[in-house]
C-alpha cells in the first residue's frame, strides 16, 4: 500500500507538472505553464521549463492561475499578497491576511512573483540610498581625421560627460580634448592643443531650486594658458522639466586662478550668470546648449564667456553620431593671443548606464 501511494505521487508529479505550476490560457485556447515572473499591465512574463521566458500581452491572456502567491499592486496604492485565480473575469485572490479578495483586472498597476518583488525592492532601496558609485550614466565622443599624400595632417578629438543622479542631489563630471598637427611642410607643427574638464555637484533645495558648487580646469596652449582653475557657487531653478525638455537659469560667484606660459598669473573674483538647456527633437535625435557669462569683479569691464552646443542623433541604444561647437571667449588674453577660440568636432558617441 505504502508503494502504491509513493507511485501515485510520483505520477502525479511527474505526468502531471501542471498541477505544481502556475497556468495561462490564452484566449485562443492554447495554455502555458511555468512560473509567473511579473505583469506591468501591458504584458506577463512567465518562465517555463522548456521553453524559456515568455512574455505574454495581457490581452492575449483569459485564465490566470498562480500556484505561488503573487504580490499585485492596485492603482491605488494597496498591495494584495496570495494566490490568484481567474472568476467570472475578474482576478480572485486568496490571501493569507484577509481571507478571499476579488479584484477587477484594470485595477492592478502591477503583479510580481515573491522573487521579483525582492528584488524590486532592492532596487528601490539602492535608488533611496545609493552608494556613490552606483546610477552612473554618460557618453564618451571619439573622433579621428588623419589625411597623407600632399598633406599630412591628423586631429584627434576625445569627450566624456557622465552624471550620477539621485531624488535628492547630482554629480556631473566632463572631459573635452582637442589635438592637431600638420606635417605637410615636412616637419610637424602642432596646430590645436586644448584641454578641459570639470566636476559640479548640485543638492535640490526645493522642487525647483537647487544649489550647486563647480571645480573647472583649463589649459590652451595657443592662448599661453598653461592653466586655468575656477571654483565657483551659487544657487540655480528648474524652469522647464519634462521628458522631452529641460530649462535651468543659475547665477552665483567664483575664483578664476590663471597661470600663463609667458610668466602673468593672475587671480580674480567673478560673478557667474547661466542658462542649460537640453530638448529631444525626437526619439533619436537631441539637443544640448549652455552658456555661462562670467563679469570680472575684480577689473571692471573684464570677462570671460563659455558658449557649448551639440547634437546627438542615436544610431542604436548604446552608439550615436555626435556634433559639439564649443567657444571661449576672453576679453583680456595675453599679448599676442586672441580672445576667441572655437571647438568643433564631430564623431561617434558612446553611451553607457541609464
Amino acid at each position: 500500500m505504502r508503494i502504491f501511494v509513493l507511485f501515485s505521487v510520483f505520477s502525479s508529479a511527474v505526468l502531471c507538472p501542471s498541477a505544481l505550476a502556475d497556468q495561462i490560457v490564452l484566449r485562443n485556447g492554447d495554455r502555458l505553464t511555468g512560473s509567473i515572473v511579473k505583469s506591468d499591465g501591458k504584458s506577463l512574463t512567465l518562465k517555463s521549463e522548456f521553453v524559456g521566458t515568455v512574455i505574454i500581452p495581457v490581452q492575449a491572456i483569459d485564465q490566470i492561475a498562480s500556484d505561488q502567491p503573487l504580490h499585485l499592486v492596485l492603482k491605488d496604492g494597496q498591495t494584495v499578497v496570495g494566490t490568484v485565480t481567474t472568476k467570472e473575469g475578474k482576478l480572485e485572490v486568496k490571501t493569507a491576511e484577509t481571507g478571499t479578495v476579488l479584484l477587477a483586472r484594470e485595477s492592478i498597476e502591477t503583479m510580481r512573483s515573491k522573487e521579483a518583488q525582492a528584488a524590486y525592492q532592492q532596487e528601490i532601496d539602492r535608488l533611496r540610498n545609493p552608494r556613490l558609485l552606483d546610477l552612473w550614466s554618460g557618453s564618451a565622443d571619439v573622433g579621428l581625421s588623419l589625411t597623407r599624400g600632399n598633406a599630412e595632417t591628423a586631429t584627434f578629438n576625445l569627450g566624456m560627460n557622465a552624471a550620477r543622479t539621485t531624488p535628492r542631489d547630482k554629480i556631473s563630471v566632463y572631459v573635452t580634448s582637442l589635438y592637431a598637427k600638420n606635417s605637410t611642410t615636412g616637419t610637424s607643427v602642432t596646430t590645436a592643443n586644448a584641454k578641459r574638464g570639470g566636476i559640479r555637484y548640485e543638492m535640490n533645495l526645493a522642487s525647483r531650486v537647487f544649489g550647486f558648487g563647480t571645480t573647472d580646469l583649463e589649459s590652451d596652449e595657443f592662448q599661453r594658458l598653461d592653466l586655468r582653475v575656477v571654483l565657483g557657487g551659487g544657487v540655480g531653478w528648474h524652469a522647464k522639466k519634462t521628458e522631452r525638455a529641460t530649462v535651468d537659469f543659475f547665477g552665483g560667484g567664483s575664483l578664476n586662478k590663471e597661470y600663463f606660459s609667458t610668466g602673468l598669473n593672475r587671480t580674480s573674483g567673478e560673478a557667474l550668470v547661466g542658462e542649460e538647456i537640453t530638448y529631444k527633437l525626437s526619439s533619436r535625435t537631441s539637443l544640448k546648449e549652455k552658456t555661462v557669462f562670467f563679469p570680472n569683479m575684480s577689473e571692471t569691464g573684464e570677462f570671460r564667456l563659455n558658449f557649448d552646443t551639440s547634437a546627438v542623433m542615436a544610431l542604436k541604444t548604446w552608439l550615436g553620431w555626435q556634433i559639439t561647437f564649443s567657444d571661449r571667449y576672453l576679453s583680456d588674453p595675453v599679448i599676442g593671443a586672441k580672445s576667441n577660440d572655437v571647438l568643433l568636432s564631430t564623431g561617434l558617441r558612446l553611451t553607457f548606464g541609464k
